[in-house]
C-alpha cells in the first residue's frame, strides 16, 4: 500500500517532497527527476528552489522528464507544457535547459493529423527515459476523475508514452490556462503512460482540496481500476501520497495514516 501523508497545507507538502529531492541530488548529482505541470507542484517546486539556493547544492547534471504535453501548441504557446516546466522549474531551479525534457519536444506543434511523426514520438519518448537510467522520483498530481499525466479512465495500466484523448472534465478544469474558453483547450495530448511512470523509482502524488477527495479515495482505497487510473499506484513498491485535511477527507483510515506518520522513523524519510 502506498504511504499516505496527511499535511496542513501545501507548503507542508512542497517541503517534505523539497527535502527528499534535495537529499537524492546531493547523493546523485545527475539524478533524473520526473516532472508535472498543473497547480498541485507548484509549491513543492518553490520549496526545491529555495533548499537549492540556501545550500548551494549544484544541479548541473540533473536530468528532467515531464509528464504529458498538449498535441498541436507549439512549443513557445505560454501553455504548452515546454514552457510551463521551463517557467515553473528549469528557471527557478537553475536546470540546464538542455537536459530536461517534454513529450512534446520533438513534435514542436506538430498537428495530430501528422500521423507518423506524433505516433513515434510516445516509443522515442520511452526510449530516452530509458537511456537516461529511468527516473529517480517522479511527481504527480491527480484529476478530479482520477487520472495522472493525462491517463484518463480507460487507460491501460501497462500502457506506455502515446497519444491520449482528453475528457471533456479535463478539458473543462484545464480552461481556467487558456482565459476561461474551453474551445483554445487542445483535445488530445501526448502523455506517459501509467506503465511508465510506474517504472520510476520513487512516486510522489500531491492532491489538495475536497475536490480531490473522492479520486484519493478512490486512488488510495479504492479497487485497482483502469476506471481511476492512480489506483495503479497501489501496485508500486515506492509510492508516496501526500494530501491535506480536505482531500483526505473521504479516506477511511485516516486516523491510521496520521498515526503511522508520527510514529515513522526520521531516518526512514519519505
Amino acid at each position: 500500500m502506498a504511504e499516505v501523508i496527511i499535511v496542513r497545507n501545501q507548503e507542508e507538502a512542497g517541503e517534505l517532497y523539497a527535502r527528499c529531492v534535495a537529499d537524492l541530488i546531493k547523493a546523485k548529482p545527475d539524478a533524473v527527476l520526473g516532472l508535472a505541470t498543473g497547480s498541485s507542484p507548484l509549491a513543492a517546486y518553490r520549496a526545491l528552489a529555495s533548499i537549492v539556493r540556501d545550500e548551494s547544492i549544484d544541479v548541473s547534471r540533473v536530468r528532467g522528464f515531464a509528464l504529458d504535453e498538449y498535441i498541436g501548441l507549439p512549443l513557445a504557446h505560454p501553455e504548452s507544457y515546454h514552457a510551463t516546466i521551463h517557467r515553473t522549474v528549469v528557471e527557478p531551479l537553475g536546470l540546464d535547459p538542455d537536459k530536461v525534457h517534454v513529450p512534446g519536444d520533438v513534435l514542436d506543434g506538430a498537428p495530430l493529423s501528422d500521423g507518423e511523426r506524433v505516433a513515434a514520438a510516445g516509443p522515442a519518448y520511452d526510449a530516452a527515459i530509458e537511456a537516461a537510467g529511468g527516473i529517480d522520483v517522479q511527481i504527480l498530481g491527480i484529476g478530479t476523475d482520477g487520472h495522472v499525466g493525462f491517463n484518463e479512465p480507460g487507460s491501460s495500466l501497462a500502457s506506455g508514452t502515446r497519444v491520449k484523448t482528453l475528457t471533456e472534465q479535463t478539458r473543462i478544469d484545464n480552461a481556467r490556462f487558456f482565459d476561461d474558453d474551453i474551445n483554445q483547450v487542445p483535445t488530445h495530448c501526448i502523455t506517459q503512460g501509467i506503465g511508465t511512470i510506474m517504472k520510476a523509482r520513487h512516486l510522489v502524488l500531491l492532491a489538495f482540496g475536497a475536490g480531490k477527495a473522492e479520486a484519493v479515495a478512490e486512488t488510495v482505497e479504492g479497487g485497482i481500476s483502469a476506471y481511476c487510473p492512480a489506483s495503479a499506484l497501489q501496485l508500486h513498491p515506492h509510492a508516496t501520497i501526500i494530501v491535506d485535511g480536505e482531500a483526505a477527507s473521504k479516506l477511511r483510515n485516516k486516523d491510521y495514516y496520521r498515526y503511522a506518520f508520527a510514529h515513522k522513523p526520521a531516518w526512514q524519510g519519505i
